[in-house]
Parts: structure tokens; sequence; C-alpha cells
């Protein structure tokens, strides 16, 4: 193949490691010596510094002293030369000091030619130099000065060594360079070659899936990218050979979404009867009391209050649901705000107790708050209320023969549990799940001995889904309970 991708691969990585040997190499000729002379002028410096901390302390006579300054010096192949006030040789680690000492000598009193040596450094008590002995043609790094106790000081390392030790590192450098570059040509031409096949062999399988041979498999030992293409490459197949079938699934599927439009527009039709049926009822009632005043049927002022009651009671009831619908609707579409606040829920219980307090003395209903501390809780305090009052009410229009009704609370912290319980018939099972469905009516003629429109739990049930939190009913041997759950708050 003329664009192989072996041969791209192998001139890439062959280019790339000789590029990276050839710029060590330049920078290993070019800049090897002067990290050598760096380094060793911090070598000589720190030898200056224990040789200047040692005198300044006066253990210039101490045998620790001596021994770790003659290891130093043997270690980093160091001269030293100090001389006292007088002129005469104070320390040195030399047997031939003489030439340190003219050395010296030549410093102090200005006697060298200033083009034999080189300033590498200038410090406020010494310099550090390059300098050639004029005897022996040899360079050396010096560092000479006046010590903190004002005794000259001389301290010599030769360089000669670091610059012949950077030429034949750079011999070195090169002949292994041109031997690593051969070798790795050799073994990346035999990997590129182990890599390139794995990618004809997917290269096969792919032209074999457009022609739809969904039996191609791809096998290999690999476990890396080209493994892993490869199992994908399988897994494709695969799915392209259940094409057929997943189509019919998503026409099965289509079907489906097209029974459940139908549903949905029955559900649609059958709430618009139930508004139509709930409104029927008043609507008529006004209308057949309306005439009747109108035709004055009834002359005596107590039929006239009668029909007027009649009409509004009536019209009351309309009201009523048209505001429940529109609440609902509200609440059900996310356009009504949930407005958080900290209150206290048994002063709020308290008021809606009190709100149906006549009611409750018509109907004879022994009512249980036993709860008289506040409790305070975070929630929407408007839509709690609303909560509240529809299990009242729920509670008040099925209480049954006991005519009980228990307000409890439980919990004051993390969350709190309201629960309304009155006593009556349990609703069937079967209903538990629907009550909460608007215009669902578990028992349609008691329903409307009190006016019920199906719609207070739906309420409830949005409600709650609004501030999402939990909300529920359960079934006793002599009742019913309603719950609802809010956040707690720390009075």
């Amino acid at each position: 193949m003329k664009h192989s991708i072996k041969r791209q691969m192998a001139a890439c990585f062959i280019g790339v490691m000789a590029a990276t040997l050839i710029c060590c190499w330049l920078a290993n000729h070019f800049f090897l010596e002067e990290y050598y002379l760096k380094n060793k002028k911090n070598v000589i410096i720190s030898a200056y510094n224990v040789l200047n901390s040692g005198m300044s302390q006066g253990r210039a006579e101490e045998e620790e002293f001596t021994t770790e300054l003659t290891l130093i010096c043997a270690t980093d192949n160091i001269s030293i030369f100090v001389m006292d006030t007088s002129g005469n040789p104070r320390l040195y680690t030399e047997s031939t000091y003489k030439t340190l000492q003219r050395k010296l000598y030549g410093y102090i009193f200005e006697l060298e030619a200033k083009d034999m040596s080189k300033v590498v450094l200038q410090a406020e008590r010494y310099l550090v130099r390059e300098s050639k002995d004029l005897l022996t043609q040899a360079d050396y790094m010096e560092l000479i000065g006046t010590l903190d106790t004002g005794e000259p000081f001389i301290m010599r390392t030769p360089l000669e060594s670091i610059r012949e030790s950077a030429q034949i590192s750079n011999r070195f450098f090169a002949y292994c360079g041109v031997v690593g570059i051969l070798v790795s040509s050799l073994l990346i031409w035999w990997l590129s070659r182990r890599i390139s096949q794995p990618i004809m062999r997917l290269a096969d399988l792919s032209k074999r899936m457009t022609e739809l041979d969904f039996n191609a498999k791809f096998t290999s030992p690999e476990r890396n990218e080209i493994g892993l293409l490869g199992h994908h490459m399988n897994q494709l197949s695969e799915t392209l050979e259940h094409t057929i079938s997943e189509l019919k699934t998503a026409n099965n599927e289509l079907l489906r979404d097209i029974e459940q439009k139908i549903q949905i527009d029955e559900m649609r039709k059958e709430f618009l009867s139930n508004v139509s049926h709930e409104l029927k009822t008043p609507i008529a009632l006004i209308q057949g009391y309306a005439e009747g005043l109108k035709e004055c049927i009834n002359d005596d002022a107590e039929s006239r209050d009668f029909y007027c009651e009649v009409i509004m009671d009536e019209a009351g009831k309309m009201n009523t649901l048209v505001k429940n619908l529109l609440a609902l609707n509200q609440l059900e579409s996310g356009n009504d705000l949930t407005s958080m606040e900290r209150f206290d829920l048994v002063d709020l219980i308290r008021n809606v107790l009190n709100s149906v307090g006549i009611l409750l003395e018509q109907k004879e209903i022994r009512l249980i708050f036993k709860e008289q501390e506040p409790v305070y809780v975070w929630a929407d305090e408007f839509k709690v209320e609303q909560v509240v009052t529809n299990y009242i009410s729920n509670a008040i229009n099925h209480c049954g023969d006991d005519k009980i009704i228990e307000v409890k609370l439980a919990g004051h912290e993390d969350a709190v549990r309201v629960s309304v319980f009155n006593t009556g018939e349990p609703i069937p099972e079967s209903d538990l799940d629907k009550i909460w469905v608007k215009f669902y009516k578990v028992d349609k003629a008691r329903t409307r001995e009190y006016g019920g429109s199906g719609i207070g739990l739906s309420i409830v049930k949005a409600v709650m889904e609004a501030m999402n939190k939990d909300y529920g009913v359960k079934n006793y041997d002599n009742g019913v309970e309603f719950w609802f759950e809010v956040d707690g708050s720390a009075n």
C-alpha cells in the first residue's frame, strides 16, 4: 500500500526519536561544560562557607574541623591556603602551598595580569574567578578574598578535568545516539508492522460489513485500543443484525403511542363530561328557582327566601367548583409559585378548626386535637392551609356514626407529619389509589348529599407534589386516616 500506516508510523517515530537525540546532543555539547562550571562554583563556595565558619569560631586547631575540611578538599579536589595577618601560613591542605601563597600575594598586591583571569562572581569579601597557571598552563577556578577574621585566603580547584569530561561525554553520547537510532529504527519497524496487522484485519472486517456479512467477527488476543475497537465492531455487527427486529419493536411502540394519545383524548372528554355534569345540576336548580321567583309561584316571603337560599347555595357550589378547578389547573400546570416560609403549624390547624367549629357542632362531631405547644415548619402556608382544610372537610363529610375526628402531629425537627383521622367506613382497597384522581367519588350517592365535587383530594395531591412532600391515606377497622408531611424547624 502506497500510504501504508506502517510506513507512516515508522517514519514518524524514527524522526521524533532522531530529533530528540540530536537536541539532547546539542544541549549536551553547548551547555554541559557550563553546567559543570556552575556546579563547581557552588561546590567551592560551599567549601568557603565551611572554612569561614570554622575560622570565625576559632576551630582552626580542632582535629574535627581539620578532618572535615580535608574530606571536603579530597572529595571535590580543592586546595586551600590561609595566611595570617603577619604574612605567615595559617592553614593549608597541601604541603606544596607555595604556589597558592604566590597567587595570594599577587592578588593582594595586584601583581597579576588582569587578562589572565575572568571574574565569575564578585561578593563583599571574596571573588570567584577562572584563572590560568602560567607555569603549567592549566585552568583553575579560584575563590580568593578575606575571611570574617580578616585573614586572606585562596581556594583553588582544577577545571581541565571538567572540560575533558564534557568532551568525552559529548563523544560518547554521539556514538550511543547513532547506534540507538539504528537499533531503534529496526525495533520501530517491527512494532509498526505488528500494530498495523490487526488494523488491516479491522479494515477487512469493515469491508465485509459493508457487504452485509454480519458473520464477520474480529478475533485477536489484543487487549489494547485496537482490541477494544475490534470488540466494538463486533458489537456493531450484532446490532446491525438485529436492526429489523428493532424496527418492528419501534413500530409496536408507535402503535402504543397512538393508543396513548387516544386515551388522553378520552380523558379530556371525560374531564369535560365531569365538569358539565357537576355544573348541570346547580345550573338547572338556579334556573328553575329563578323562573319560579319571576313567575311569583309563591307570594309569601318565607317561600321567596327559600328560593333565594337555594339559588345562593347552588351558586356558591358552582363558585367553589370553579375556584377549585382554577386552583387545580394552576397547580398542575406549574404556574403557581410555591413560597416557602416558617410558620406555626399548630396555630394554622387551630384556625382551620375554628372556622369549621359551627359545622362540627351542628353535626355533633367530637374533635380531638391535643397539641398545645407551637410547632414551627417550613412550607407554603397558604397551600398547607388548603390541604388541612380539605382533609378536615373530607373527615366531616365521612365521619360515620361514632362521629369522632382526631388531628395529630408527629415529629418536630427534620419532618412533621400531620394526620386527620375520622371514624366511619374504610375506603375499599381498590379505590385507595383512585381517590386522588379528579372527580373520582367512592360513594357517589353520599357525595351528592353534601355537594362534593371530587376535586378536594386532587388539590391535596397537586399541592404536595408542588412542595415535593409525601402524603397518603391509611385504612383502619373503624375509620380512615389521611396524612401529609412538611419540613420541621427548630423553635
